[in-house]
C-alpha cells in the first residue's frame, strides 16, 4: 500500500465510491482483477486501489470534433 493515511474500504463503501453496486465489486474481487486485502474472513480495498483501477480505465478521446461550418452540401 501507498500512504499511511490509506484508508481500507469494505465492499460496500468501495461500491459506492465507484457507483456501481456490491456485486460488481465482489466479481472484481473474485476474479483478482483489483488488489485487496483479506482480514480474517473480509475483504477490503484501500482507497488507492480504487484510484488506479479507475485511472488505468480512463479513455480519453480520439480527436477533436471538427466544426461543421465549411463543409460543402
Amino acid at each position: 500500500m501507498g500512504a499511511k493515511s490509506d484508508r481500507l474500504l469494505n465492499v460496500a463503501e468501495a461500491a459506492d465510491r465507484l457507483g456501481v453496486g456490491e456485486r460488481f465489486i465482489r466479481r472484481l474481487v473474485s476474479e483478482r482483477r483489483i488488489r485487496y486485502v483479506k482480514v480474517g474472513k473480509h475483504v477490503r480495498i484501500a482507497g488507492s486501489v480504487l484510484d488506479a483501477y479507475v485511472e488505468e480505465r480512463t479513455v480519453e478521446p480520439v480527436r477533436a470534433r471538427r466544426p461543421r461550418y465549411g463543409r460543402a452540401a
